[in-house]
């Protein structure tokens, strides 16, 4: 018998394959012709070591871990020796051979151009029989005072600390407009061109500052004390008091504002923590604030130019908290064989920025935190390249803004606008939060009015909700991760101004 010719299922498949043709974003065109850094899309380029303008080293080894009596058993306290070790080092890799060793206490790096490196992710494994909070006790309370450790939010059992003692230059003497790259001060700059600089706002009492970085939309702030915003960028040329920067400010600058500029010298630079893994107790989590400080690492102060790479952390706390500038942390993976909570969660957070421009890539989170990646007080920062089981992006009020999030796959996709925070601190996200190609099992929408203002970006979803352009001051494009490009904003942006710069 002659079968049918099956005209209907071959036209939707003709569809199927017109439709998959790439699509662009109006705010940004095929190579970035429809952007300016005035925009409502903010510059992303510049985040990560070196702002992205060399890879990260691999200094030589200089000591090892086993020459200072660290055993590697599993059995003897090997926490001095690794003390010993980072004292001893001057400039390069602290090697910790592959072993199992066991930390009961606090280590620290305080100083630049240190890195300690494993010999990979389940070779080299740090193992942490206690909490922070039993080495050493920091008993705080939330902003509601619920009694609890201070390292259900901080903390890190591997400690970089840095400050900056850069010369004051002294105040802004004039308005400066988000996106340009010029800034002038009341008196002549004793700076030279290839030296960063660090531009401090500060709010004078009335709000103004703070109701601009929440574009005019930030609900209760009874809470919120002093406001402050930093902005780090290197000066390029010097005019007298008129300095040209190698990047567009991210925020208008207002001599009302307390604008202060001074050289930013951060005393620990060129540190990395490598090829490791860090794995807790298999206790049960036991829910929200209940957390006593099985946390990996902190980079905490002024660390500038850091990273923390291929690591893999198990039963964590926490995960990584990053303060500072410029630091990358890359190809991380985080399992957990705890026992969850009622709700599904292993943890309180699992990646958390309280710095600027640092870029988080290449992470793959196998288990579920309470805030998968949690930002506050910060711009500038990039999560890109990553996934996880069910993706709550954060936002835990206290004005983050201008930060992006860039092909990721949220997995399931019920929570992504879940987020944290006290009360009475704004809405969770301030201006220009970018979401740019997030994947998830199920349609997204624009995020409720309680999670940010309407000065955000949301593209490449894929959404059963129309598009708004514009439209109510948001900016919604439900374009199919698949279809759009490019597909990851922070490596178009960086193309383009290599591109740019390059002789």
């Amino acid at each position: 018998m002659r079968r049918p010719i099956l005209v209907f299922p071959l036209l939707v498949l003709a569809s199927a394959v017109l439709s998959a043709e790439p699509v662009n974003s109006q705010l940004w065109g095929e190579n970035g012709e429809k952007w300016t850094p005035e925009s409502r899309l903010p510059d992303f380029s510049f985040a990560g070591y070196h702002c992205g303008e060399s890879g990260i080293p691999t200094p030589s080894v200089v000591v090892n871990v086993r020459d200072f009596g660290a055993k590697g058993d599993g059995a003897q306290d090997d926490t001095q020796a690794f003390i010993r070790a980072i004292k001893a080092a001057e400039k390069g890799a602290v090697l910790v051979p592959a072993g199992r060793y066991l930390i009961t206490d606090m280590v620290e790096i305080r100083k630049p151009n240190i890195v300690l490196r494993g010999e990979g992710p389940g070779k080299s494994v740090l193992f942490f029989p206690k909490s922070l909070e039993q080495v050493k006790s920091l008993r705080e309370a939330t902003t509601s005072g619920l009694p609890t450790s201070g390292y259900s939010w901080s903390g890190g059992f591997l400690k970089v600390q840095g400050k900056n003692s850069g010369a004051q230059l002294g105040n802004v003497k004039m308005s400066a407009k988000r996106g340009s790259n010029v800034i002038e001060l009341a008196k002549a700059a004793t700076v030279q061109p290839g030296q960063r600089i660090e531009n401090s706002q500060e709010d004078p009492g009335d709000r103004s500052l703070l109701n601009y970085l929440y574009g005019q939309q930030s609900d209760s702030v009874s809470k919120i004390g002093k406001t402050a915003n930093d902005f780090v960028a290197r000066v390029t040329r010097v005019d007298g008091a008129k300095l040209t920067l190698d990047r567009p400010l991210r925020t208008d600058v207002r001599p009302e504002w307390k604008t202060r500029v001074r050289i930013y010298a951060p005393s620990v630079t060129e540190v990395g923590i490598e090829n490791l893994t860090f794995e807790f107790p298999e206790t049960p989590y036991m829910g929200h604030f209940t957390e006593q400080g099985f946390n990996p690492l902190t980079f905490t102060g002024d660390v500038s130019d850091c990273w923390a790479r291929d690591l893999t952390i198990i039963n964590a706390d926490s995960g990584p908290f990053i303060q500072g500038c410029f630091n990358t942390v890359e190809n991380i993976v985080f399992e957990s064989k705890r026992k969850p909570d009622k709700a599904g969660n292993t943890g309180h957070h699992g990646f958390s920025f309280d710095g600027d421009d640092n870029l988080l890539r290449n992470f793959d989170i196998r288990t579920r935190f309470i805030h998968d990646i949690s930002v506050s007080h910060c711009g500038g920062n990039v999560a890109s390249q990553g996934k996880a089981v069910d993706l709550a992006f954060d936002h835990h009020r206290r004005y983050p803004h201008a930060n992006l999030f860039t092909s990721i796959d949220i997995g399931a996709g019920t929570r992504m606008y879940n987020s944290g925070g006290g009360d009475s601190l704004g809405k969770h996200s301030a201006a220009w939060t970018t979401f740019w190609n997030i994947r998830a099992a199920r349609p997204q929408s624009w995020p409720p009015s309680k999670f940010g203002p309407d000065l955000m970006n949301l593209v490449g979803v894929i959404s059963q909700d129309p598009p708004q352009l514009g439209s109510n001051g948001r900016w919604f494009e439900p374009v199919p991760p698949t279809q759009l490009q490019p597909a990851n904003l922070y490596e178009a942006q960086l193309a383009k101004r290599r591109a740019r710069s390059a002789p």
